[in-house]
């Protein structure tokens, strides 16, 4: 049974809490003010603390900024009448795990709470579903049983039964898509909607009709009402996949898409409700966004309620000759070849390797391999290992005069030169050359664009 902390001075809302929560079963504890709620931390292990923002003495911030220090595990959840973006991002930035409004749907409370405990681990122990599974190689459409992929089925497995907002974080071709459908696999959604959309590789305009549909004649074109993406994964998932190339005017619709669960058509006056779980992934670092300014901080808490990371192939070698096989397997069926195996050797050179394409370009060398063999095994020679762009090292000379440069002019002119490196090692492939780059290909042709790269050459 889980125990819960309910803080707050207004009697008549602890009273309420108490016998709703207990009537769900939890095992309720009440306090009027900050300084008893700690005192009753520093006595018993609470699971979960709900507290109101504003109280005197001590708000609900600073309780919590305090209560940390005794009892850092705890999930903390504050209620308050006055919310904000600035109220999340303060909780958040303290440790909180989310907080809800006082006019809050009795269901909505209750969901909130049960997904926080599931967070933690209360429903099903770790080391019991780790045992579980050790013996497996797949897990989903997931292969591996490398202790690292161990830690990521364990987590799929604790917060797929939850609403709880996710994000996958990973190189590119670690597999974030898998995962992304393995929580939904693994869910309450499983036989709802599961749709995928890549937040990078479309442009602006057909993104947001995308998302989120249009009514008939709010623009050229719309010739007729059209559902967007959200609306028609009511009642399942969402994969927002390179979330961090989602444009700014985006980044709001979509923050209120998450906080309110509605949302307009464009052109649209009526507010559509929707149940939707959120999955999200990029193989940026969007806290560095957040204080670049080109990422909502308020939207990167509400999409970081769960956060799930996926080791690169060069750390999980364990897991490459499993993979190997698989993928041999797979290509000689589609090419209607009898390989069953690779030599030890060539199985040595790809373990040497480091994979800067991951799990994705290791099924790209074994399928050119499958190709180009003519045994029934895959030797080293058919083993075409990309090494990738040289070694980072100057392109230009860096020499200042005493007029000085205009650094700006100078930076563009080593991108232009990196990208056509990239372009020419890929034979004008602009997808292969943004994967060499790892950037996403949109925001390869934004900069070969502004370069002007296929003019110069």
């Amino acid at each position: 049974m889980a125990k819960i902390l309910i803080l707050d001075d207004d009697k008549g809302m602890r009273e309420f809490l108490e016998i709703m929560l207990t009537r769900e079963g939890y095992d309720v504890t009440c306090a009027f003010d900050g300084e008893k709620a700690l005192n009753l931390c520093r006595k018993t292990q609470f699971d979960l603390i709900l507290t109101d923002l504003k109280m005197p003495k001590m708000d609900g911030i600073e309780f919590l900024k305090q209560v940390k220090d005794v009892c850092p595990e705890v999930l903390v959840i504050l209620m308050t009448a006055y919310a904000s973006g600035e109220t999340a991002v303060s909780a958040m930035k303290e440790g909180a795990y989310d907080y809800i409004e006082k006019d809050f749907d009795i269901e909505d409370l209750t969901t909130l709470i049960r997904d926080a405990l599931n967070k933690k681990g209360i429903k099903k122990d770790d080391a019991q579903f780790i045992k579980e599974v050790e013996d497996a190689v797949c897990f989903g459409d997931m292969i591996g049983k490398s202790k690292e992929m161990l830690k990521v089925y364990s987590t799929i497995n604790k917060v797929a039964g939850t609403t709880a907002n996710i994000l996958i974080l990973g190189e590119s071709g670690t597999g974030k898509e898998l995962v992304a459908k393995a929580i939904h696999e693994s869910s309450p959604r499983k036989g709802m909607p599961f749709l995928i959309i890549n937040c990078g590789g479309i442009p602006e305009t057909l993104l947001e009709s995308e998302l989120f549909g249009y009514i008939k004649g709010s623009f050229t074109g719309a010739h007729m009402d059209k559902p967007g993406l959200f609306e028609s994964a009511s009642g399942g998932t969402i994969f927002l996949d390179e979330i961090g190339d989602l444009p700014s005017i985006l980044q709001v619709k979509l923050l209120r898409v998450v906080q309110e669960k509605t949302f307009r058509r464009i052109g649209g006056t009526e507010d559509i409700k929707v149940d939707v779980r959120i999955i999200s992934a990029t193989n940026q670092n969007l806290s560095v966004q957040v204080k670049e300014g080109t990422f909502r901080e308020d939207l990167y808490y509400r999409l970081n309620v769960i956060p799930i990371q996926l080791p690169p192939l060069r750390e999980r070698k364990d897991d490459i000759p499993i993979l190997a096989k698989h993928f041999i397997e797979k290509y000689s069926q589609e090419f209607s070849k009898e390989i069953r195996n690779i030599s030890i050797y060539a199985l040595e050179l790809l373990m040497d390797y480091q994979f800067p394409g991951n799990i994705r370009e290791l099924e790209n060398i074994i399928e050119r391999s499958v190709a180009l063999e003519t045994s029934n095994i895959i030797l080293p020679e058919n083993l075409i290992l990309s090494e990738g762009l040289e070694e980072a090292q100057p392109l230009t000379e860096f020499h200042i005069s005493d007029k000085g440069i205009l650094l700006d002019d100078e930076l563009e002119n080593i991108e232009r030169q990196w990208i056509r490196k990239a372009l020419e090692k890929s034979r004008g492939s602009k997808i292969k050359a943004a994967e060499l780059l790892h950037i996403t290909a949109d925001a390869l042709r934004k900069r070969i664009k502004k370069l002007k790269i296929e003019e110069d050459q």
